[in-house]
């Protein structure tokens, strides 16, 4: 049996960005390109800019290693991607709601088309940033742990006995559409009240909003302007790091919205770490602070149970990227599932 490849290509897909890496067996990373996700254009399963994008960015990579043009066989540098939403088992995406335009889309098959024939494996961004945490960053060695992303929404990845669990059809770890709320704001998704919706970055910019124009950020409105609908939620992080106490509240009402989800999340699954990655986390101690203290308040028989680490990604905002590349050495991506 053919050891791994010396280096691999792992993409990761998010709602606003795409972020690529070259890793090489030891899991550094040898290059990095990124560039804006191209998305809310196309039909339903068209994806034609996307795949565009994707394969532009596996050709930056391949200057940037040197071996475009000296490319020994597009076998020899396997690609792996991880999109958002539900991905079945032969790399097509039959659900994406933070993803406009790529639902329906087989994307091995439109990139290995458009790519030579170079081997694709495609997976869940959220099961690629699990793989990357597992075999690189804050959850190698860990038996049980969940790794939830937090970005334009929230994903998640499941690590259960050893094993990274992908359910019956490839769709586990969906944990961003659990509904908290029946009553809440409609999601992408269709239902209303999502966990997502809340402790998201698409969340914490609803929440901003409605803070600005409730006038609880009024230093900071002053700060952008003096208009309350230019207020980001980039704009909260930073005030709430600076000491602005409205903006420090805002960051603490996410938190709490963070912390109520994990909840759900430890009891059913009883993991022994929870690691945070995605843009979102990139926060700090403003966000993972207040969601540290309303964890410990949240969870079944906290006082009774060990203690339940909430960790920051390791690999920070390259976590999906570097388990799309690790997803990309097997022959399929089951196989980065097993140890």
């Amino acid at each position: 049996m053919p050891g791994p490849p010396a280096i691999s290509l792992g993409i990761d897909v998010g709602g606003t960005k795409l972020l690529g890496v070259a890793l090489d067996r030891s899991g550094e990373v040898l290059t990095e390109a990124r560039s804006a996700t191209p998305v809310g254009r196309g039909a339903p399963g068209d994806g034609g800019e996307l795949v565009a994008a994707i394969a532009e960015l596996v050709d930056r990579l391949l200057v940037d290693l040197g071996t475009a043009g000296a490319d020994p066989g597009p076998a020899a540098v396997p690609l792996g991607v991880g999109v958002p939403g539900l991905v079945d088992d032969q790399g097509g995406l039959r659900f994406a709601p933070n993803l406009p335009g790529g639902e329906g889309l087989g994307v091995t098959e439109a990139l290995s088309r458009v790519l030579g024939g170079r081997r694709v494996v495609v997976d869940n961004d959220a099961t690629c940033a699990t793989v990357g945490e597992w075999t690189y960053g804050a959850a190698r060695g860990v038996a049980d742990a969940v790794v939830i992303t937090l970005g334009t929404g929230i994903g998640g990845g499941l690590i259960v006995g050893g094993q990274v669990v992908r359910g019956a059809n490839g769709f586990a770890g969906e944990i961003g559409h659990m509904v908290v709320d029946p009553a809440g704001p409609a999601c992408p998704c269709g239902k209303r009240g999502c966990w997502e919706r809340y402790a998201s970055g698409s969340g914490l910019g609803r929440m901003a909003g409605e803070a600005a124009q409730a006038g609880r950020l009024d230093l900071l409105v002053r700060r952008v302007g003096g208009d309350p609908e230019a207020v980001r939620g980039e704009d909260v992080t930073a005030a709430a790091r600076a000491g602005d106490p409205g903006a420090g509240a805002v960051m603490a009402e996410l938190g709490w919205w963070l912390a109520l989800g994990l909840a759900n999340v430890v009891a059913l699954l009883d993991p022994a770490l929870l690691v945070l990655g995605g843009g979102l986390v990139e926060a700090g101690p403003v966000l993972l602070e207040p969601a540290r203290a309303a964890l410990a308040g949240m969870v079944e028989g906290g006082d009774h149970r060990p203690p339940l680490p909430l960790v920051p990604a390791a690999l920070g905002e390259a976590a999906g990227a570097v388990g799309a590349a690790v997803v990309a050495r097997g022959q399929s991506r089951a196989e980065a599932g097993r140890r």
